[in-house]
C-alpha cells in the first residue's frame, strides 16, 4: 500500500478544510494602519516573493544519479493520481508604499485535490513595517524594522508554515511554490519539512525562475559555456525530460543540503527546478519515479504553455489572486484618515 494512498483519507476531514482563515491580528493591523494617517506614495502593486539565487560560492554541487536525462511518462502519472491525495501551496502579495513605511497584504492558499473534489484552505495577513520608532508607537501591531524586506519574508514564512501545518492531511504529497533553500527562510523551510515528514507528507518545492549557476559552475565542461543553470537545462533537455538529480550543499551549514533536478515541459519554454530534502528522497525513494511522472501529468493537465505550472500550484495561485481582489486593500485602507497623494487618488478606485 502506498504511504499516501487515497483510501486512507477521511473525506469528512477534507471537506472541513474548505475555509477562509482571518486571524484576529489582521483586523488589529488594519485598524493600526488607519490610525497612522500615512501618506501613500504609489499605487498598491502585486509583487512576487524574491529570494537570492544559489551560486557556487561557499557551496558544492554534484550529480547523484547515473544518467544525465530521464524521460517522463504522463500516462503513468495520470494513473498514479487516481488513488492518492495531493495538495498545492501558493500565495499572492500586494505591497503598499507610504512615506511612513510599507504595508503588505498576503493571501495564502493550500488546495487539496482528491479524485472527487478540489478543496482550498485560505488565510489572509496584513502587516505594516516602519523604520520610525515614532510611528511604531501608534500600535503594538505596527512592526519596527531596520530591514523591512527581511522582516516581511519572515512573517510570510511564519504564516505560510502555520497554515500548512494546521491544515495539511497525513499520507499525502504536497507541492510548494518557491525554493527550499534561499535567503532567511531556509531554516523555516527545513522545520516545515521535518513537521510534514512526521505526518507522512512528502513535500516538493518548485522554482519557476532562477539565476542560479551551481550546476554549470561546478562542471569544468559547462562553466563559461552557459549563462545559468536554466540556460544549460533548456539546451540539453528535450520536451518531457528531467535532468538527473543533483545535490547542493552549503559549505558552512551541511543542514542546508538539497536534491534538485530541472524539468522541461515544453519546447521554447524555460525549464523549472524541482527541489526536496535528501531525507524526503530517502523516506519515499520507491515512489519518486511515479512522482516525477505525476508532475509531468499535472503540468500538462493545467494546459497553459504561457504560464506552465503544475495544476495544484496553479489553482492555489488562482484562488490567492481572486481572494486578494475581493479584499481590495486600497478601498479598505481608504476607510480611514489616509492622506492620498495625487497619484494615489488618481489611480485608486
Amino acid at each position: 500500500m502506498k504511504p499516501f494512498q487515497f483510501s486512507n483519507i477521511d473525506l469528512g476531514k477534507i471537506s472541513a478544510l474548505n475555509k477562509l482563515i482571518v486571524p484576529e491580528l489582521f483586523s488589529k493591523s488594519i485598524e493600526a494602519a488607519r490610525k497612522i494617517n500615512f501618506t501613500p506614495t504609489k499605487k498598491p502593486q502585486s509583487i512576487d516573493q524574491v529570494f537570492p539565487p544559489l551560486n557556487s560560492e561557499n557551496s558544492k554541487c554534484w550529480r547523484v544519479e547515473k544518467e544525465l536525462n530521464y524521460e517522463l511518462d504522463p500516462a503513468i502519472g495520470s494513473e498514479f493520481a487516481q488513488d492518492i491525495l495531493f495538495s498545492g501551496y501558493d500565495e499572492s502579495k500586494i505591497n503598499f508604499m507610504t512615506l511612513e513605511g510599507e504595508a503588505y497584504l498576503t493571501t495564502h492558499v493550500l488546495t487539496h485535490f482528491t479524485p472527487q473534489d478540489v478543496i482550498p484552505t485560505s488565510q489572509i495577513s496584513f502587516y505594516f513595517y516602519t523604520h520610525s520608532k515614532l510611528v511604531k508607537e501608534v500600535s503594538e501591531t505596527i512592526k519596527y524594522s531596520e530591514d523591512i524586506n527581511s522582516s516581511a519574508n519572515l512573517d510570510y514564512v511564519t504564516d505560510r508554515n502555520s497554515l500548512i501545518e494546521s491544515n495539511s492531511l497525513s499520507n499525502s504529497l504536497m507541492f510548494i511554490d518557491g525554493p527550499l533553500i534561499g535567503g532567511n527562510i531556509t531554516a523555516h523551510n527545513l522545520k516545515l519539512v521535518e513537521s510534514l515528514h512526521r505526518k507522512s507528507i512528502l513535500p516538493i518545492f518548485f522554482v519557476k525562475n532562477s539565476d542560479s549557476n551551481i550546476v554549470v559552475d561546478n562542471d569544468p565542461n559547462l562553466k563559461e559555456k552557459y549563462n545559468s543553470d536554466l540556460h544549460w537545462a533548456y539546451a540539453n533537455l528535450k520536451r518531457g525530460q528531467r535532468s538527473g538529480l543533483y545535490c547542493y550543499q552549503d559549505n558552512y551549514n551541511v543542514k542546508f543540503t538539497k536534491y534538485f533536478c530541472y524539468f522541461k515541459p515544453f519546447d521554447r519554454v524555460s525549464p523549472q527546478r524541482i527541489e526536496f530534502l535528501p531525507g524526503t528522497y530517502e523516506l519515499f525513494s520507491d515512489y519518486f519515479d511515479d512522482i516525477f511522472n505525476l508532475i509531468y501529468y499535472l503540468l500538462l493537465d493545467h494546459g497553459d504553455q504561457s504560464n506552465p505550472q503544475i495544476r495544484p500550484i496553479a489553482i492555489s495561485e488562482m484562488y490567492a489572486r481572486e481572494l486578494i481582489k475581493l479584499i481590495n486593500i486600497n478601498a479598505l485602507l481608504k476607510n480611514s484618515t489616509l492622506i492620498g497623494t495625487m497619484n494615489q487618488v488618481r489611480f485608486g478606485d
